[in-house]
């Protein structure tokens, strides 16, 4: 599937509440799914973690970034990172205090959004 055609299906799935996301543990090598909050951009999701690096999902990708991502019954691979750059890091903050906060443009953006450590996943079929 190509790039474009993830995009357009993610598009299709961008209103869903969660998605699952399935981790390596670091530690022990065991898959750990759980379900978080998300947003689309393209053909990456966006996830962004309360608990900062100190969450084990984040530890889990960070030490194997490879990881699955299930949303509605669509399952796709995917490769996570810690976001790093400005802009996209506000396009992810903003994207996700959007969907779940209603966040608006020249409004403050909540704790949550504000202080979250931002995660992209980009994905490919599964």
């Amino acid at each position: 599937m190509a790039a474009q055609n993830i995009a357009a299906l993610l598009k299709s799935l961008s209103r869903k509440d969660y998605c699952y996301l399935t981790t390596t543990g670091r530690v022990t090598g065991r898959l750990h799914e759980i379900e978080i909050w998300f947003g689309t951009s393209g053909d990456s999701i966006y996830l962004l973690s309360g608990g900062g690096r100190e969450s084990d999902w984040v530890k889990n990708l960070l030490a194997n970034p490879s990881v699955a991502v299930r949303i509605a019954e669509r399952h796709f691979r995917g490769m996570a990172r810690l976001v790093s750059d400005k802009s996209e890091d506000s396009m992810a903050r903003q994207l996700l205090a959007t969907k779940y906060y209603r966040w608006r443009e020249g409004r403050p953006l909540n704790e949550w959004a504000r202080t979250a450590t931002p995660v992209a996943i980009q994905l490919s079929p599964k």
